[in-house]
């Protein structure tokens, strides 16, 4: 059951990476439910489990990464190019918004024995989720926050960009910088997926497993 769950997980992110209004400009986008297939792992067998099932996802989401959306890991290592900062960057950007963020997915499970099935599944979703949006806000404002004044500046923010400019700055920008830019995606994921593990939580095969 969980290399199925794997393989639907892999299937459904890889079939959102080839739709563009899915995906952001700069790296990121929102899948249909594509990491519920995880929280579901977690849930039916366990949070140890679920964490080493997610740790073998992200490593899956890593060779996406350099070989889809035109290459954005490999770009990272490549001196010259646009998205290079350094080795050391690259590694850690690896790090964080790869094996950290996907590997925390594995605590969808935390409320399997605390729950009924349908609000575990929901919370549990809602929980993993905001983790992996809780790393890329870590790395976005490590790696990216410098970008802040030039992202709130672009046409289509109105005020809003104006306000934020003229009330933060610093450190404390790129914070809000990385919460917005991150935001964009991993809200819609997380109530899409919510929505979705709600759905799911009826089907009699979705249980707990010792």
């Amino acid at each position: 059951m969980t290399s199925m769950l794997l393989a639907l997980a892999t299937a459904l992110a890889f079939a959102c990476a080839y739709i563009p209004f899915l995906n952001l400009p700069f790296g990121g986008g929102f899948t249909v439910a594509s990491m519920l297939p995880i929280v579901i792992i977690a849930y039916m067998y366990g949070t140890r489990w679920g964490l080493v099932s997610a740790a073998v996802y992200s490593f899956i989401q890593l060779a996406f990464g350099a070989f889809t959306g035109g290459g954005y890991v490999i770009s990272l290592f490549t001196v010259g190019s646009d998205d290079f900062m350094g080795y050391g960057a690259a590694v850690w950007i690896c790090l964080i918004d790869y094996i950290i963020a996907y590997t925390l997915l594995g605590f969808g499970g935390i409320f399997r024995n605390k729950l009924k099935k349908a609000p575990a599944l929901v919370l549990g979703t809602v929980v993993a989720l905001s983790l992996r949006y809780l790393a890329h806000i870590v790395s976005g404002y490590i790696f990216f926050g410098a970008w802040a004044d030039w992202f709130f500046s672009q046409e289509g923010f109105y005020r809003i960009g104006e306000t934020i400019l003229s009330t933060f700055s610093g450190n404390l920008l790129g914070i809000i910088y990385s919460i917005f830019y991150n935001g964009l995606y991993m809200i819609p994921e997380i109530v899409i997926t919510a929505v979705a593990a709600g759905i799911v939580s009826a089907i009699p095969q979705i249980k707990k497993y010792n």
